[in-house]
């Protein structure tokens, strides 16, 4: 349950409102827990979900002409994210591994998002330099999307362990008070 009320969480971090400069969604910490607490077959769901987005944003609110065709590289690294949450942190969870998919997750998106963007021509020249500006350009997407991946990561993997300890402590407080 918790993974899908995190998917609901993404989806609408994308769909609300929110300042250009902040750019903070829930997308890939969601999909990072989604891979390591759901199976394979479960996976349709936020694909679906991500990918209904991705056109109700692009129509609705952007007012473009949807071509699924742009959009392959990001579906791909949706399934990408929580196959990376399957690997890393389905059989066992730590703070390195939690931290290293959120470092990876991000990382991994903006490296090809980018290299589509440039490869595909017309925003950027297609040189080494044209390259260069294409990343550089993306940076503040890569921060924005590195922070609000290791927040929501953080609180996904991390809360149940905080409960756990917490609830832990007060049972050994009980039996130690008889």
């Amino acid at each position: 349950m918790p993974a899908y009320l995190l998917l609901i969480v993404a989806v609408l971090s994308r769909l609300m409102p929110h300042p250009d400069w902040l750019n903070f969604t829930a997308v890939g910490g969601a999909l990072l827990y989604f891979g390591a607490r759901r199976s394979w077959r479960e996976m349709l769901a936020p694909l679906a979900a991500l990918m209904a987005t991705d056109y109700c944003l692009t129509v609705f609110t952007y007012h473009y002409t949807f071509r699924w065709q742009n959009y392959v590289i990001t579906w791909g690294w949706y399934v990408a994210a929580m196959v990376l949450g399957q690997i890393l942190l389905r059989s066992r969870t730590t703070f390195v591994r939690v931290a290293s998919g959120a470092l990876l997750g991000p990382t991994s998106f903006f490296v090809v998002s980018n290299y589509a963007v440039w490869i595909a021509g017309g925003m950027y020249p297609r040189t080494l330099g044209g390259l260069g500006v294409c990343y550089a350009a993306a940076v503040p997407f890569y921060r924005n999307d590195l922070l609000s991946t290791a927040v929501v990561a953080g609180l996904a993997f991390g809360v149940p362990v905080l409960l756990r300890r917490l609830n832990g402590a007060q049972a050994q407080a009980a039996l130690a008070a008889k």
